[in-house]
């Protein structure tokens, strides 16, 4: 565990995620569960995209984990998942999801709200370099912010979503400009889409674990 003040860092993180997220933990739990149907003896998980390591916080407590890799394109994150799980059973890399360099190392890899921020050609790069990353029936999970089919639903689902983060204390302003991100800092595709990419990636399994408001959970196996 490292100190007080980045514990407290990346419990705030957590807690602001918390405001934005409906059924953050949620999510996290969903993991673990699709996991343990698979009865792994002793799994070997690449988190990318971890931030300050929730997704391994949750899978060392609950999951008989051989090593877990934290990998995250931003350096204070990764010092921060350092600080608080450096022991025998991690590692810590510095890297865009569009450069991993593993191959067939994997019993799971998980990617977390993390490639709806990449352009269609650069999710199609990440998402090969996780399924390279995996070993032979290794599992893929992946939860993404997902975009509705219409433009009526579009617009339901993202003011349901700003209503949300205003009754999570988020102001009015705030709330706003979160939602003004959608197709500018952040590029969702269809649940449809989500799905050709994956079969089209390779993976022989392709599967929805999860779908609440405007964020969806899928899985495949190499």
């Amino acid at each position: 565990m490292g100190d007080n003040k980045s514990a407290f860092n990346a419990e705030e993180y957590d807690i602001k995620i918390k405001q934005t997220l409906p059924y953050y933990n949620d999510i996290y739990e969903q993991v673990v569960e699709l996991v343990k149907t698979f009865h792994y003896s002793a799994i070997r998980w690449l988190d990318v995209g971890c931030g300050t390591g929730k997704m391994g916080s949750i899978a060392l407590k609950k999951l008989r984990v051989e090593k877990f890799v934290f990998c995250d394109s931003s350096d204070e994150m990764i010092r921060m998942a350092k600080e608080r799980f450096n022991n025998q059973k991690t590692e810590f890399s510095v890297c865009d999801v569009q450069k991993l360099a593993y191959t067939n190392e994997f019993d799971i890899v998980t990617a977390i709200q993390v490639n709806h921020y990449l352009h269609k050609a650069e999710r199609a790069i990440a998402l090969r370099k996780c399924y390279e990353a995996l070993k032979d029936d290794g599992l893929f999970i992946s939860f993404e912010n997902f975009a509705p089919f219409t433009d009526v639903g579009k617009s339901v689902c993202l003011e349901k979503w700003k209503r949300y983060q205003m009754e999570q204390g988020k102001s009015h302003e705030e709330s706003n400009k979160h939602i003004e991100r959608y197709g500018k800092d952040y590029f969702p595709i269809s649940v449809t889409e989500h799905l050709e990419l994956m079969r089209k990636t390779g993976f022989r399994v392709v599967e929805i674990l999860w779908l609440s408001n405007m964020q969806a959970g899928f899985w495949g196996i190499k």
